[in-house]
């Protein structure tokens, strides 16, 4: 499993690219960098990029639940790019988990996911 996530200059985005089966180690290695995120812009923009990604172990699956009930009105978009059906399927599944505007990207339009996620930023003074 292969997990990295990407600091944007502006600090409010978060890019995570996954591959692999997501651990319950991994996600929560991911998840203090996020939560400090929030707490320091309140609404954070995840960028999650799935390349030969194979779903999570439970442990991890029960992580994303407990964030996603935690912090349903703290993401204010979510772009999943992904490679299969059921990755797109998932940002269906997602919708009413979360506040977020959620966009589905192929994983040939990692560049349009993010123009996308950066759109409409507010530009600091």
């Amino acid at each position: 499993m292969s997990f990295n996530i990407t600091e944007h200059a502006d600090g409010k985005i978060i890019e995570i690219q996954v591959s692999g089966k997501l651990s319950k180690e991994a996600y929560e290695a991911f998840l203090p960098a996020t939560e400090a995120k929030i707490k320091e812009f309140g609404k954070v923009r995840m960028l999650v990029i799935l390349k030969d990604f194979h779903g999570w172990d439970a442990g991890a699956l029960w992580e994303d639940i407990k964030f996603d009930l935690k912090h349903h009105a703290h993401i204010e978009r979510l772009a999943i790019v992904g490679e299969k059906k059921w990755e797109k399927g998932m940002s269906i599944f997602c919708k009413p988990f979360t506040s977020a505007s959620i966009q589905y990207f192929d994983i040939g339009e990692v560049t349009k996911a993010r123009e996308w996620i950066q759109a409409d930023m507010p530009v600091a003074s």
